[in-house]
């Protein structure tokens, strides 16, 4: 059964143009062989005119697909010649049918008519040329017999359109689906992106700040210059955890994660630990550590949470740590001298977080820049990544400075489960 299989499959593979000079080799033979074997009564035999027009009926077939038309007319005048000729019709009948099929199958309806009714006349000329079928079942077989052919025919050519829309449809949608893989690597490319911005834009201004307030005290303050320094330390061992998270995850065997960091990322010191390669996303939960470290660097936060704390979906939590991350990052970097306060709000189907700073000193601010004029200037990204990232989950982020003076930013998110942006349901965003 296999090796049917196989050769099943073989003749399917074959040309087209072999398949079809096999059919008229093999119909002009068995015309050929059987005019010499079969001699009915009342019939002339086979002579070398008998043999040469049987080869004009059939040969031409091996052209059929090529140029259907013109086969068909050839193969039917030579049948008509042959019929003339007051040979026995049956020996070469087939030859005008297989020529009336490939016009059936590939040409229009209305071409695939005409063929079909010469085939018909040609066919009842044949049967009128043995008196013995008589003149019904000549008709019958004129009508009948091309009917079927042109049927078989037409169905061969609405399966051959058929499955030249699907193969267009087919490559469509290969090119939709590569167009969406690009877009998708896209898309997660400025997923990255956004967390390394907020990962590096908030620890290195911590540190850029505390390293410049230490070398400032160096030598007036020993014990502020230290304090600086273990927040340093603290801050980019943080960095380091949040860094080597992200690359654990991004990588596609557990066995290249990197460990990093005193909380569960690794021991700390730089090393793997294969035991606990991946960490919790960060959340709201360490809203404090946040705020801890911007009070070390000298700007005095408070932070305020309203309604009743319940988890959150850990995209929405995240898109609020980082927006609340940046906004304090930019306070850091462009206001150090100002109070700041955030407020958490839980409400029925929203969060909403506030995040306001005074402004502070004019002169303070001056001084601090001055001092540390190594902090990048503001560049317009962070606002840009907030509002990308409360899109992604359906929320709106509203910036702005205040009447009175100062900054705010308010982010607005649902909480209700699907009510994430469109199109972006379900997904979580890559660390």
């Amino acid at each position: 059964m296999r090796t049917s299989a196989v050769r099943a499959a073989g003749l399917r593979g074959m040309d087209a143009r072999y398949v079809d000079a096999l059919v008229a080799v093999g119909l002009a033979a068995a015309s050929a062989v059987a005019g010499r074997q079969y001699h009915p009564a009342g019939w002339p035999r086979f002579d070398a005119l008998a043999y040469v027009l049987s080869v004009l009926v059939s040969l031409p077939l091996a052209w059929r697909r090529r140029a259907p038309v013109p086969v068909l007319l050839a193969s039917c005048a030579a049948f008509a010649v042959y019929i003339a000729a007051g040979y026995q019709p049956s020996l070469n009948f087939w030859g005008p049918m297989v020529a009336l099929y490939g016009v059936a199958a590939h040409r229009p309806p209305r071409t695939a008519a005409a063929g079909a009714a010469l085939t018909a006349a040609v066919i009842f000329y044949s049967g009128l040329s043995a008196p013995e079928l008589g003149v019904l079942i000549a008709v019958v077989q004129a009508v009948v017999v091309p009917s079927v052919v042109w049927v078989f025919g037409n169905g061969a050519r609405l399966l051959a359109e058929r499955n030249h829309q699907l193969a267009a449809v087919t490559a469509q949608l290969r090119l939709e689906q590569e167009w969406r893989a690009r877009q998708a690597v896209v898309e997660e490319q400025r997923r990255i992106a956004r967390e390394l911005h907020d990962v590096v834009a908030h620890h290195m201004s911590v540190i850029s700040v505390q390293a410049g307030m230490a070398g400032y005290v160096f030598s007036t303050a020993p014990e502020t210059t230290r304090a600086a320094l273990g927040t340093i330390a603290e801050t980019s061992h943080e960095a380091l955890r949040e860094l080597r998270r992200m690359l654990v995850l991004l990588r596609s065997g557990a066995e290249d994660a990197v460990g990093g960091g005193e909380d569960g990322d690794g021991r700390g010191d730089g090393t793997v630990d294969d035991r606990t390669p991946y960490a919790p996303m960060p959340g709201l939960a360490r809203l404090p550590e946040v705020a801890g470290r911007i009070r070390a660097a000298g700007v005095p936060v408070e932070v305020r949470t309203t309604g009743e704390v319940r988890p959150l979906p850990p995209g929405v939590d995240l898109c609020a740590y980082r927006v609340v991350q940046e906004a304090l990052t930019n306070v850091l970097k462009h206001a150090r001298s100002a109070n700041v306060t955030v407020l958490v709000e839980y409400r029925p189907d929203l969060l909403v977080i506030t995040v306001t700073d005074d402004g502070g000193d004019s002169r303070d601010d001056r001084r601090d820049r001055s001092l540390h004029a190594n902090v990048p200037p503001p560049s317009g990204h962070g606002l840009i990544g907030m509002r990308e990232r409360a899109r992604l989950y359906g929320g709106t982020v509203d910036a702005g400075p205040r009447a009175e003076g100062g900054f705010r930013v308010r982010l607005t998110l649902p909480t209700r489960t699907g009510a994430e942006g469109p199109g972006r349901r379900g997904e979580q965003p890559s660390p």
